[in-house]
């Protein structure tokens, strides 16, 4: 991603943690400051602007080591913060669920501790606003001993409510149902994926980073199958190890997942490269020979030629759907395709003889998968049906005989 459209994401992020942006520099240099990032002359340039514009916090589009914020912080007379502990505090802003918390809170803990040496003053005098949130005054104002102690409390509570989780999770596979993980870089429109595919009513929004917390829904397929759909936090270019851990809850699920929907905003000019980093984090989480779905998402906002040249690359893969949440363009093909391509469950095509009066097995063959061909026989009714193989392991004993649907019969009605 080029350096003026790094800096305009940096953008986005500071106003979805509630700022206001008044300017912006860019530097281009062969190697970074050791001491101050940026070097003299560009320090007394930030300076020189941020007295100018009369702005108490500068936010950096890099990493900085706790050498460099300090130096920062003295030579621009402003309180800075760089782009992870940015990222940081909206993660503190949208986490819900009590793990969320706690990861934010562990992540931010890991990220201030080696870097309170010598802020005492400063940080005397942090309010509310960008870059304070999470902690607070008081936790980072005690020694060393005291936060590590605070980080010991945090791992084991987390620990508590994965333990809490994967029971939770076991009580779902013990029902045959598989999971299908939405991924995708951040703002590409997951969430209102999401909610046009299970009707929930999850947030959706704008700002990068609305999603935070695991939100699981059942799904019917076409075939009368049910999946569990999980959206997950969004991804983001050079991501820290730190981050990922903060939301591991999400992207436990994405481990999870039978099935994975990478959703890709075709409407970006940068979506190229933003499904290059959302493979990078598949391949750091061990999931990249998973089956995929690519999902091209806001075609909405493409023109007649920019979709016909889309449609008709060559380079299009066969697991690739053009959808547009917003409207629901698309959205039986990609239901269509999910059923196609989940390996949890497959369909099987059964031939069923039971009693006429049966109608409690009737219905459940009815209401789990299709019902191809039915004629009364000597008193009993005659079935083929496509149903799920758990659903035919419970009707077992009126099974004539059975066999697995090929995927390639579902497909030929995509």
């Amino acid at each position: 991603m080029a350096s003026r459209d790094s800096l305009n994401e940096l953008e986005e992020l500071a106003q979805s943690a509630g700022a206001n942006i008044v300017g912006s520099l860019l530097q281009v240099r062969d190697a970074l400051d050791p001491a101050t990032l940026v070097g003299k002359g560009k320090l007394e340039e930030i300076r020189a602007e941020a007295q100018v514009r009369r702005v108490p916090l500068v936010i950096v589009d890099h990493d900085l080591t706790p050498v460099q914020l300090r130096n920062m912080e003295k030579g621009t007379g402003c309180r800075v913060i760089d782009r992870t502990q940015l990222i940081l505090d909206i993660f503190a802003t949208h986490a819900r669920t009590r793990e969320g918390q706690l990861q934010v809170e562990l992540a931010q803990l890991n990220y201030l501790l080696p870097r309170l040496t010598g802020r005492g003053e400063e940080l005397s005098r942090l309010g509310g606003g960008i870059g304070t949130r999470g902690p607070g005054e008081q936790k980072l104002e005690t020694d060393r001993r005291r936060i590590r102690d605070r980080v010991g409390k945090i791992q084991r509570m987390i620990e508590t409510v994965r333990r809490q989780r994967t029971t939770r999770r076991r009580a779902r596979q013990a029902v045959p149902l598989g999971m299908v993980a939405l991924v995708g870089y951040t703002n590409a429109g997951k969430s209102t994926l999401f909610n046009a595919l299970t009707k929930a009513g999850v947030l959706t929004s704008a700002k990068m980073f609305a999603t935070l917390d695991p939100t699981i829904r059942a799904v019917r397929l076409p075939s009368r199958r049910r999946v569990l759909l999980s959206d997950t936090v969004g991804f983001l270019r050079d991501l820290p190890s730190g981050l990922i851990a903060a939301f591991r809850a999400t992207l436990e699920e994405v481990q999870e997942a039978a099935l994975i929907l990478q959703v890709t905003d075709i409407s970006n000019p940068h979506h190229a490269e933003q499904d290059a980093e959302v493979l990078k984090v598949l391949r750091e989480l061990g999931v990249e020979g998973r089956p995929r779905i690519q999902v091209l998402n806001k075609i909405d906002n493409l023109s007649a030629e920019e979709m016909q040249a889309l449609t008709q690359s060559p380079g299009r893969g066969r697991n690739v759907v053009f959808t547009s949440a917003m409207t629901g363009a698309g959205l039986e093909e990609l239901l269509a395709k999910i059923d196609a391509e989940m390996p949890v469950d497959p369909l099987v095509r059964v031939r069923l003889r039971m009693p006429l009066a049966d109608g409690r097995h009737l219905a459940r063959v009815q209401a789990s998968g299709r019902v191809l061909h039915s004629e009364v026989v000597a008193g009993d009714l005659l079935l083929e049906a496509e149903i799920p193989e758990s659903a035919a392991r419970t009707l077992r004993e009126f099974v004539v005989e059975s066999s697995a649907v090929r995927r390639a019969a579902i497909r030929a009605s995509d």
